[in-house]
């Protein structure tokens, strides 16, 4: 066989895997295995699919407590969106057991370390976290890290609008792939070991 035969063929092995791996990339980012926990962990991003999980988590009795993570100095016109999540949580019926953390960090590991902050005296060694389900892998991996000795698991906020596992679909879900993909990769490959 003709060395550049040999070559083509290589090439097409190795795109044909590439295809195979994107192909599964966007079920893999998701990672939806909800346990039972001290307290619920609905992290700041996005503020109607993961707060309505969140709150269906609870109300199934997977944890006896809920922390909303917002963002301290984001505003939407004159409230800031702390205001609007503790006001939000006064108006519900389980108001006693749900908080509101305050959250400074741009990044899913600064969030994590501020959630520690806001944990830490509360002997906390569960946590279920509930995030959009392109987010999951990724958000598990940075709080394992940030917060050892502490165990999670995470449940999946679904929003068909901004991603589906079949992300070559719609133009959104491959933005929102392609996002996710980067900083995962950015994660593994950089942030873990900054110290």
């Amino acid at each position: 066989m003709p060395k550049s035969t040999g070559n083509g063929l290589r090439w097409l092995v190795l795109l044909v895997a590439a295809g195979v791996a994107l192909y599964r990339a966007g079920g893999w980012l998701v990672v939806d295995q909800p346990q039972a926990a001290d307290v619920i962990v609905v992290l700041a991003g996005e503020t109607e699919q993961r707060p309505a999980k969140g709150l269906q988590m609870f109300s199934s009795g997977l944890a006896p407590r809920l922390v909303l993570d917002a963002p301290a100095a984001a505003r939407i016109y004159r409230w800031s969106q702390l205001e609007l999540a503790q006001q939000y949580f006064a108006g519900l019926p389980q108001a006693a057991q749900l908080s509101v953390c305050p959250i400074v960090g741009l990044s899913t590991r600064d969030e994590a370390q501020d959630v520690a902050g806001c944990l830490k005296t509360q002997g906390v060694r569960r946590v279920l976290l509930v995030t959009s389900d392109f987010h999951t892998r990724r958000s598990l991996a940075v709080f394992r890290h940030e917060m050892p000795g502490v165990e999670f698991s995470v449940a999946a906020a679904y929003d068909r609008t901004q991603y589906g596992p079949r992300w070559w679909e719609h133009r959104q879900w491959a933005k929102t792939f392609a996002g996710e993909a980067v900083r995962l990769v950015w994660w593994y490959g950089v942030d873990r070991w900054r110290g």
